[in-house]
């Protein structure tokens, strides 16, 4: 079921900051850098609904600059990158060795491809550079990741400097719909932190 959260600046912010959410591959066990799914330009005192979905897609894109159609994924399944009589083509291979993850395999002969999962239509991660014979593995906690950036476009891979400063990390499991609350900012000296928390949680 998807989850409904209504994003609501209750800051004192005076820089028309962004806010970005994301998520983390957690599959590989070391910090990958993270792509900034959604980027919100909120004003004080208003709000921002959108859809958290379940369902989620995966995509494939080769030195040339192709890229496959996106195809709905779940955890535990796999797809196969291969050479076809018409061009190298992304297709389900059944599932992968993990309930929790989701698979890319490159078995084309030659040349690195670049694997992607999208939810909402929106790019959440990409691992780049998967040479022939490797694969990427996908894995996501049921949490999103919220902060106020700078200079971030959505779809962008962002840099250390940004994700230094997001270190509030918001559990949704279990949750139908819920209010994301933005407090802090301010001017000068008196300003303090921008902090997140969730409100008026609806369980599913």
């Amino acid at each position: 079921m998807d989850i409904k959260l209504n994003f609501v600046n209750q800051s004192n912010d005076e820089n028309n900051s962004q806010v970005v959410i994301f998520q983390k591959n957690v599959a590989s066990g070391v910090e990958e850098p993270a792509v900034a799914w959604r980027v919100i330009d909120c004003g004080v005192n208003d709000s921002h609904p959108f859809v958290f979905p379940m369902a989620m897609s995966v995509a494939a894109s080769d030195a040339h600059g192709n890229f496959s159609p996106q195809m709905p994924a779940q955890n535990g399944q796999a797809f196969d990158y291969t050479a076809g009589a018409s061009g190298n083509t992304l297709a389900d291979a059944g599932m992968s060795t993990s309930a929790s993850e989701v698979h890319v395999r490159n078995k084309a002969v030659i040349g690195a491809i670049d694997a992607s999962i999208f939810k909402d239509g929106k790019i959440m991660a990409v691992k780049t550079s998967i040479a022939p014979g490797q694969q990427a593995v996908f894995q996501f906690k049921p949490t999103i990741w919220i902060g106020v950036a700078s200079q971030i476009g959505q779809g962008e891979v962002m840099n250390t400097a940004i994700l230094s400063n997001v270190n509030t990390e918001l559990s949704l499991l279990g949750i139908a719909r819920a209010d994301i609350i933005m407090r802090g900012g301010g001017p000068g000296k008196t300003s303090s932190a921008f902090t997140f928390t969730l409100a008026n949680v609806v369980m599913a």
